[in-house]
C-alpha cells in the first residue's frame, strides 16, 4: 500500500461542489445585507466566504434551504477558502482529496475549465497528497489529467462503474497510470442489497482485469446509503464489504463513508460507529470529512485490532507503529 504503507488510506471528501451547509448553519453570518460563511484559517485569521449571490434570505424555511458553499469558492475562485479546506484535509490525514465539480455547469467546456483550474489550484495548494478527480463524465477527468502535475503525486479516477459510457473511464485510468476507483452502481442503476453489490463490484472487476490495472490500484466502493432513508443500507454496505474482502484480499475497499449518517442527527457520533465497523468488515481505506472525525484514531483502532485478531503477528506493524509516533514526538 504504497500511500500508507501499512496504515488506512485516507480519503478528504470536502472539495466537492455537491456538498452544502443548511440555511440556517451557525457558520453563516449576515452583516449590511452581505451574507457569508464564516471560518477560522489554520493561521487562526477569521475570514469569510461570500455567498450573498446564493443565499436565499427571502425563503420562508431558512432550515430546509441548502447553500453550496464548496462550488462557490470554486466559482469565485476564492484562494484563502481553498487553501484552508484543502490543507486542513491534508493536515488530518488525508492521502487522497477528491475533487469534483460536476454540478457547476451543464455545459461541458465550462465544467471542463472548471476541472482544470481547480486541479492546478488543489495542486499549487498543497504539492504532496494525490488528488482523485472525481465526475460522471470521461471528457471531464481527461480535462483534469491534461493538467495535473505527476511529477508531484499520483491522481486516481473516480469513478469506474458498470453504468453505461463509463467503461471509457478504465482505459483512461490504464494510459494515465492512475489509481482507479470502482462503485457499486450497475446498468439497471443503483445497488438495492448487498449482492447487488458484490455482484456490480464483480463485474468492475473482470473489466479492471481486461484492461490490465494493478491490484494495488483497485479502490472498490460499494456505495454507502444513509440509514435514514433505508434502515438495511448500513448493514448491506458492511455484508458486501466483507464478502468483497474475502473474495479480493489484494485490493483496496472503501466508501464514502459519511453518507451513512446523512439527515441524522449527531452525525459525527454515527460516522465514528459506521466506519469503525466497515475497517472491521475488511475496508483498508476510507472516504471521509477528516476535520469531522479525525482519522487518527480509525488508524490506530486498525493497528490495534490487527494485532487481537492475529492478522498482525507479534505486533510487529503495531511496533512499528508505536515506535513512530514516540519518536515523532520527542522529534
Amino acid at each position: 500500500m504504497a500511500l500508507a504503507g501499512d496504515s488506512l488510506v485516507v480519503i478528504g471528501e470536502n472539495i466537492n461542489t455537491t456538498r452544502r451547509i443548511i440555511g440556517t448553519s451557525m457558520n453563516i453570518v449576515e452583516e449590511d445585507g452581505k451574507y457569508g460563511y464564516a471560518y477560522t484559517d489554520l493561521d487562526g485569521t477569521k475570514r469569510v466566504l461570500d455567498i450573498t449571490d446564493i443565499f436565499p434570505d427571502d425563503s420562508p424555511n431558512l432550515k430546509s434551504e441548502r447553500i453550496g458553499h464548496i462550488g462557490q469558492a470554486v466559482r469565485k475562485q476564492d484562494l484563502d477558502f481553498l487553501r484552508w479546506a484543502i490543507m486542513a484535509q491534508y493536515t488530518a490525514g488525508a492521502h487522497i482529496i477528491d475533487l469534483c465539480v460536476d454540478e457547476l455547469s451543464v455545459y461541458p467546456e465550462e465544467r471542463h475549465e472548471f476541472m482544470r483550474w481547480t486541479v492546478k489550484t488543489a495542486q499549487q495548494i498543497a504539492p504532496e497528497p494525490s488528488y482523485a478527480i472525481d465526475s460522471t463524465d470521461p471528457e471531464t477527468i481527461q480535462a483534469g489529467l491534461e493538467v495535473y502535475d505527476k511529477s508531484l503525486s499520483r491522481p486516481a479516477i473516480n469513478s469506474v462503474s458498470l453504468e453505461p459510457g463509463r467503461d471509457a473511464i478504465v482505459d483512461i485510468a490504464r494510459e494515465e497510470s492512475c489509481i482507479l476507483f470502482a462503485n457499486g452502481s450497475g446498468v439497471a442503476g443503483m445497488p438495492q442489497s448487498a449482492q447487488e453489490r458484490v455482484d456490480n463490484m464483480v463485474g468492475c472487476m473482470e473489466m479492471m482485469d481486461r484492461a490490465g490495472i494493478p491490484m494495488d490500484d483497485r479502490y472498490l466502493d460499494p456505495l454507502v446509503f444513509p440509514v435514514g432513508a433505508g434502515p438495511q443500507y448500513g448493514k448491506d454496505y458492511l455484508d458486501a464489504v466483507k464478502e468483497l474482502r474475502q473474495r479480493y484480499p489484494e485490493v483496496h475497499i472503501f466508501g464514502g463513508l459519511s453518507n451513512v449518517s446523512f439527515g441524522m442527527p449527531r452525525r459525527k457520533l454515527l460516522n465514528q460507529a459506521f466506519i469503525t465497523l466497515a475497517i472491521i468488515n475488511g475496508c483498508d481505506a476510507i472516504m471521509i470529512d477528516p476535520i469531522m472525525n479525525p482519522p487518527v484514531e480509525f488508524i490506530e483502532f486498525k493497528y490495534a485490532a490487527e494485532v487481537m485478531t492475529a492478522d498482525d503477528e507479534y505486533g510487529l506493524k503495531y511496533l512499528k507503529y508505536v515506535r513512530g509516533e514516540a519518536k515523532k514526538k520527542k522529534g
